[in-house]
């Protein structure tokens, strides 16, 4: 069909992003559900982006700079997102720019969506497109059992595939549009 990209090209690069660098975290056991969930959609390939194990990985700056989108695992921790986080988002500047992020979160009662809420206004900042769909995973350490499977998957099965849908649109329309006319040329 004209127009349209070859398909190893079609594949969206997707850097997902650790929140969390705490001792015994369950960022990994989220993390791990949400990248079996990525990597079985097959529109996109995945590159972990932990800030628990960046010494010797490929340098912040290239993996945020090749992804086309991002979906961040954050846990909400006294109301807001990890201080690692923050620090790993503000690494980087440019590379950020006319990108989709979207958000898995974790928590208590709220499932960390305080925390999605105030990264929502970070990433703005940083000229990224924010996915208003989620995935949001109330009183977390409920709703996974002890290998990391979960308790009850039709429904976070199926938010994630909705939020993966809008991501990937995104990842697309950004994507075709930073080649059109570079981001950083649009001022």
């Amino acid at each position: 069909m004209e127009g349209r990209e070859p398909q190893e090209e079609q594949k969206i690069r997707l850097g997902l992003i650790y929140g969390s660098t705490r001792e015994g975290r369950f960022c990994d056991t989220v993390a791990q559900w949400v990248t079996a969930q990525i990597v079985s959609d097959e529109r996109f390939s995945v590159e972990i982006v932990d800030p628990a194990r960046m010494d010797g990985e490929r340098p912040l700056k290239a993996q945020i700079g090749e992804a086309d989108a991002f979906v961040v695992v954050t846990p909400e921790y006294n109301h807001g997102y990890p201080a690692p986080l923050k620090a790993l988002i503000d690494s980087v500047g440019v590379e950020w720019h006319a990108k989709p992020v979207a958000f898995v979160s974790y928590g208590g009662i709220s499932g960390g969506l305080r925390a999605v809420e105030q990264l929502r206004q970070v990433f703005a900042e940083l000229h990224a497109v924010t996915v208003r769909d989620t995935v949001s995973f109330a009183s977390a350490w409920e709703q996974f059992d002890a290998t990391g499977g979960i308790v009850a998957p039709d429904r976070p099965r199926r938010s994630t595939a909705t939020m993966l849908g809008r991501l990937y649109w995104w990842a697309v329309a950004l994507r075709v549009a930073r080649r059109i006319s570079p981001y950083s040329q649009a001022a």
